[in-house]
């Protein structure tokens, strides 16, 4: 049986590959969005995070972990073991 003479390195082998299956790119889908107004929220979803944990108290962080913690444990088998 003869070998096929193929590149070794697994990138160039992966660009062939993609070479002979390439098939076009989907256009893109216009989802009805304003992008001044997704970059917006962003923004303000990135500021929203921290301002948010700054205003809470110690204790209702606590309790926020604690609640997160019980959902945590009652999804996993781990709280049938003890």
């Amino acid at each position: 049986m003869r070998k096929t003479n193929r590149p070794r390195d697994l990138n160039q082998l992966a660009a062939l590959v993609d070479a002979a299956t390439h098939e076009a790119a989907p256009e893109p889908v216009d989802d009805g969005k304003d992008p001044a107004a997704v970059a917006l929220g962003r923004k303000g979803g990135k500021k929203g995070g921290p301002a948010r944990a700054a205003a809470l108290t110690p204790a209702r962080r606590k309790a926020i972990a604690q609640k997160a913690v019980a959902a945590r444990w009652a999804k996993s088998d781990h709280a049938s073991n003890g």
